[in-house]
């Protein structure tokens, strides 16, 4: 005679196989979203258009080299063989040394440089601008012909006069977009004024 018992082993088992579903569900769910959440985001940043103006230098290298040096130029570098230090992000009154810069612009930095005979006013503006921000270097940068330039790792968009709405544009579309976003901003060379 056939019975519809289940013996408690049986029970035991069943009830062990329920909860490890409820298990597998209540961590896959999560992690599931958020992988989800981490590509979307990540194609939305790779798939938006440049803003007007910004220059586009591809394929710049990465090297840490503790002579790297960079050639005298009118515009930052945005990019290329760099010291293996950082430059710690913040205001800046004095010059950045090129390729301490340049290895904080991989981390993820952006770097906006003004032309040193640029009036107090205008300076004071950008710090405003600026100070509440992370992953942020600004500093004079002597031979500047425009007011300012904003760059970030082979990105750069030229501001010819102050203020400029490519200045809050370029921060928000670039800032954090090198090739090692989230690593440190700190802990490096330099103090900052702020």
């Amino acid at each position: 005679m056939p019975t519809d018992k289940v013996s408690k082993k049986e029970q035991r088992k069943q009830s062990l196989a329920r909860e490890k579903r409820k298990r597998r569900l209540l961590i896959g769910m999560p992690v599931t979203i958020l992988l989800v959440a981490f590509l979307g985001a990540a194609v939305s940043r790779l798939t938006r258009p440049d803003l007007e103006g910004v220059l586009d230098f591809n394929n710049l290298l990465r090297n840490h080299d503790r002579e790297a040096e960079f050639v005298e130029s009118r515009l930052p570098p945005a990019g290329g063989s760099h010291n293996p230090q950082w430059q710690n992000c913040g205001i800046y009154s004095d010059p950045l040394d090129n390729s301490l810069a340049v290895h904080s612009l991989e981390h993820g930095a952006v770097w906006l440089a003004y032309r040193p005979d640029l009036s107090k006013e205008k300076v004071a503006d950008l710090q405003n601008m600026v100070r509440d921000e992370s992953y942020i270097l600004m500093s004079p940068f002597p031979g500047l012909q425009s007011e300012a330039v904003m760059t970030s790792w082979e990105k750069q968009l030229v501001i010819d006069t102050i203020p400029d709405e490519g200045i809050e544009q370029f921060i928000e579309r670039y800032k954090g977009g090198g090739p090692e976003p989230g690593a440190p901003c700190s802990n490096g060379v330099g103090q900052p004024i702020n």
